[in-house]
This record gives C-alpha cells, structure tokens and sequence, in this order.
C-alpha cells in the first residue's frame, strides 16, 4: 500500500517491477488521492497536508488538476480592457494617437474596451470647433524647428486627406519638443493631483475625432465619461454641455458608450458639495433619456457609478445609487488602487496580504448588488497597482506585475466581467506604453494574457507535499494558481486546450506535477523574467530567456512557446509569472464557445 500511494502522489508511472495486481488497485487508490486535494473555485489555493512518500527528499511537489466538465465562471471577451486620462489633453499626448507603433501596441490587446476617463473627466468641457487647426493656417519653413504647434498643424492636414483609419509618422524632432512639454506638465499635472484641484480641460471636436480614431484603428470600444460636476441651483445635474457632445457623435456615427463621473464619493472634496447615491441616480436616469432621444445612442451601453474602494461611506452612496438607477446601468462599476505611489516599495509588490485586499472589496460590492439587482455584471474600472501617478522603476517595473496577474487571476474567478487597467498611455508610471512608445512589463503580460487566456474560468484542485506540513501555506500565500480554457483566437492550439497562470513568490523554485485530465500531456511553457541587471526593478522582460520588443513600429514580437515533454514537472522558478497551455486535452468545458 505504501508503494501504490507512493507512485499516486509523486505522478510516476508504475515500474516493470511493480507486483501482480498493483494496476488493479490503482482505480481504488486515485479515488483516495482525491480526498487529499480539496474541490474548490477557480482560483482557490487551499492544500492539505499529506504524508511524505518514501524517496521524496525534502522536495516540495504540489499535484494539480482542473476541473474540465464545466467552467465555474464566464467572463467577457473584453475582460482585459484598457483606460485613457483626460490629463493626455493637457500634456499633448492626444494629439500623438495616431501614431502607428500606439494603434500597433493598442491593437495587440484587441477585443477591449477603451474608456476615457480619470480624476479630471468631472473637469472636462466639450468646445463644438470646427477643424481650428486649419485656421491657424499652415507651417511655415523649417517648421520642425521653428514652432511646435506648427507641427501638430501639419500632422492634423495630412491626418484630413486619410480616409479610414489615419495612422501618422511623426518626426523624432516632433515627438522630442512633445516629451520636453510633456514633462513639464508633468509636474503641473502632479500638483493638482496632491492638492486635489484640478483646472478645467477643453475636448475639442478635433480632439474627439483623434481619441475615436485612435480607438477603431485599434480594434478597441470607447467608453465615454461625461462630466458630472455641472451643477444646477437645485444640484441636479447640468446636462447641456453633454447633448452637445452626444450630439457632434452621433453626427459622425460614432460607436460610444457612456459613463457619468468619476468616483463621485470625492466630490465635496473638489467643489465644496456631495452628491449622494439618490441624486447621482437620478442623474444617470436623466443621461439614459438624453440617449434614447438620439437614435444613434438609444441602445448604448451605460456603465456606472465607478465608485471608489468601498469604505462605509461609499457603500452607502452605492446602495443609494441602486435604488434610483439599479435597472438604468448596464453594469456596475467602482475602482481600486493598491498602493500610495509616493511611498512604495518593491517589497510592497510581493507581499501576500496586498494581493488579498481586492477579495474583501468585492463581497462587499456583491452584496450590494446581490440585495438590489441579482446577476448583475459588475466591472472594475480605473484599476492600478499604485495611486498619485505610481513610482517610477516600481509601478512601471517587473515587480508591479505580481499585482497586476493576480488581479486578473482573482477577479475572474470571482465573476467580474471586465477589468479596465489604468492607464495605456499617461503622465504617471502606472502606465502600458512609456513616453517613447516602449512596452513596459505589464504591457507583455497583458499581451500574453490575451493571447492565451479565454472567458471561460476553470476550477483547480491542488495537493502538496512538504517537509514540515503546514496547512495552506504552500499554495495559499505565495503560490497563485489560475486555469482557463485556452483563448479561442489563438489558431495554434486546438479548442479543448487549457491555459494555467502562475505566480510564485517564493525565493525558491517549485515544482507542479500534472494530474488527473492533464496527465501526460504536451506543455507550452510561456515564462516571463525581467531582462537585464536591474531584476525586479527591469523596464525590460524576456519571454523563455529571449528578450521581447516590437520588431518595428507595425509588428510585435512572435510569442515563441517553449515546449515541455509530456509527463514533465513543471518547474517554476523564484519570483517569476508564467503560463502553461495544457495541449490537447479535449477539455469538455473548453470545446465550444
């Protein structure tokens, strides 16, 4: 009996000198395996401890299986989706999105929402002008030199004679002047964010004819976030500025959704008032008449009321929001940050108890909805390892991205439908895309996420295997593992194939032995280290020990899969996120869409 658990637990094959009837007893003996590993929800890390086997010497080997009959959770296609700050008008960036290498990069993480939003969306005003940068009249000679608005001109004229996408090259003097103003404004943009006021922003026609050309060019939906810090006498909202933005869009036939405001708990904060849940609803049941009475916008989506985290006060404004408006919102929305940007660490990134903090915010905002309007979707918008504009080489950094994988791993199993990361291009560091149009580590991760991870969400059962057993420390703390059916857009593996995530935040090495339906089958392994003397601090990262970056401004890198025999233990190394696609497994969960 100790040679049959032996070989069950470890995964090994049954030698030529196994005695009469062992293969007999081995149906019966898999059956036992099971009661070590506990059933649980996709995403679940609880272990029991095991008695060691004779010939394991003081290794630690964790045993997986999936559940491959069912998915325990459905998520939108689009669960990975992408934000941009208004700040992008104050700081000139705008004007920089129809730059091929950003609808190249933009266009990797397609299907995704796009939405426009962020602290200055409530300080944002709409200005109707027609075409002013050919009023200005055009460049004049050595214009690259002489005069930076010149240069913008000249982008714009050539952008007019495009049809279709319009996709610009711009000079490298042109986009030098635009990181000097950048950043400048930088530190203009910075001080309204520590003080907490905000000056007010003009989006004009122009510039909204950039931000929706930027999103179609790039396979990406926009969602649109109208200000609602304009205020009547009575504090109802001041709707006039919005109908004349609604309606410039519906002239051009542009395909938006719509939100009100951003985290509206702050407002008395910004301008001296609150708005309470009643009031806001009532507001956003006045934005879905204004929609109904332009055809181009009767069935738009409506998202909101993109609370912040749910402290008390909060959830009372959320629950006075659903009273009013439950029906009105397609989905409901609120936002987290993880970190205080201007204190973080990059211990802070691997700590366990960080990682946990986003599970307490989503019961709370479950049982909310679970009171008022049962099943419905809710999104996490505007989500951030740091707040107050990250830290540079921490929030921009290989490091961050523990936080950001867990962050999907966990919401998906827990059934929120889209996650909106903040932000693909901005003044801060919690960015994609730096400001020479580089992809950061998160901008890879996210890649490979949507390029190997499908809506379906698959439960795991894992069992351990340690020195001195200690009930879901191995697995619980610092090893997270996610499973889904593998992306149905990927045309290089076969629907049926499942997609592991996992991230170990161990100083060590840990080892996986495939189980059950994922025995003995053929492994891709995508791992992803920093690149570089820097460590967890690297900008760069290197997928299966080759450095990524674009090949060129209209093509990324092939994502090339190391394969793993079948049978193989799968080897994590320390402080490492990686993903595994299971070929072949003829899932019945994963089969069809």
């Amino acid at each position: 009996s100790e040679l049959i658990r032996g070989f069950l637990l470890s995964g090994m094959p049954c030698p030529s000198s196994c005695p009469p009837g062992l293969l007999a007893l081995m149906a019966p003996g898999l059956a036992l395996m099971a009661t070590f590993s506990l059933p649980s929800q996709a995403g679940d890390r609880r272990v029991l401890p095991v008695e060691k086997p004779p010939g394991v010497k003081g290794r630690t080997l964790i045993l997986l299986d999936v559940n491959t009959k069912s998915p325990v959770r459905i998520i939108s296609e689009n669960f990975l989706s992408l934000q941009l700050d208004p700040s992008i008008i104050h700081d000139g960036w705008l004007d920089f999105l129809s730059s091929r290498r950003l609808v190249t990069l933009a266009r990797g993480l397609a299907p995704a929402f796009l939405r426009f939003a962020g602290k200055r969306t409530d300080f944002l005003q709409f200005h109707n002008v027609k075409n002013p940068a050919k009023s200005r009249g055009g460049p004049g000679p050595d214009y690259y030199l002489k005069n930076y608005e010149d240069d913008i001109v000249r982008s714009d004229i050539a952008l007019d004679k495009q049809k279709g996408c319009k996709i610009a090259q711009h000079p490298d003097i042109m986009l030098e002047l635009q990181r000097e103003k950048a950043a400048q404004m930088h530190l203009v943009l910075l001080k309204e964010q520590f003080s907490n006021t905000y000056s007010n922003l003009t989006l004009t026609a122009r510039s909204l004819d950039k931000l929706y050309n930027f999103a179609d060019c790039s396979g990406l939906h926009l969602i649109f976030a109208l200000n609602a810090l304009r205020r009547n006498p009575n504090n109802s909202w001041n709707s006039s500025n919005a109908l004349s933005l609604l309606k410039y869009s519906a002239s051009k036939k542009y395909n938006i959704s719509w939100e009100l405001g951003n985290e509206p708990n702050n407002y008395r904060t910004l301008i001296g008032r609150s708005v309470n849940g009643s009031q806001l609803g009532k507001d956003y049941i006045q934005l879905r008449s204004l929609l109904q009475l332009i055809r181009t916008y009767s069935r738009a989506n409506l998202y909101g009321p993109n609370i912040g985290r749910p402290r008390k006060n909060v959830i009372a404004l959320l629950e006075g929001f659903m009273k009013v408006a439950g029906s009105t919102v397609d989905a409901v929305t609120w936002q987290h940050y993880y970190i205080d940007g201007r204190v973080a660490k990059v211990t802070d990134f691997l700590k366990t108890r960080l990682l946990d903090t986003l599970s307490d915010q989503i019961k709370k905002i479950q049982k909310v909805l679970n009171t008022y309007t049962p099943g419905k979707k809710i999104w996490l918008e505007g989500v951030g390892t740091t707040s107050a504009g990250g830290m540079n080489n921490l929030s921009d950094s290989y490091a961050a991205g523990f936080l950001w994988l867990n962050t999907l791993g966990l919401l998906a199993s827990r059934g929120i439908d889209v996650v909106v990361r903040h932000s693909f291009l901005d003044h801060g560091h919690n960015h994609l895309v730096d400001q020479n149009f580089n992809p950061l580590p998160d901008y890879w991760l996210s890649l490979l996420y949507k390029r190997l991870i499908g809506p379906k969400v698959l439960a795991i059962h894992v069992a351990g295997l340690q020195r001195k057993p200690r009930p879901g420390r191995v697995i619980r703390d610092k090893l997270r593992i996610y499973a889904h059916c593998t992306s149905y857009h990927n045309h290089n593996y076969v629907r049926g194939s499942i997609t592991l995530y996992i991230i170990n935040l161990h100083r060590s090495r840990k080892k996986i032995k495939l189980a059950g339906t994922l025995r003995d089958k053929i492994v891709h392994q995508y791992l992803l280290q920093p690149y570089g003397k820097d460590g967890l601090h690297s900008k760069s990262v290197q997928l299966n020990g080759q450095p990524l970056a674009m090949v060129d401004d209209g093509t990324l890198p092939e994502l090339k899969p190391r394969p793993l025999r079948a049978g193989r233990t799968l080897v994590i190394p320390p402080l490492t996120m990686s993903f595994y696609v299971v070929k072949n497994v003829n899932a019945l969960a994963c089969r069809y869409r």
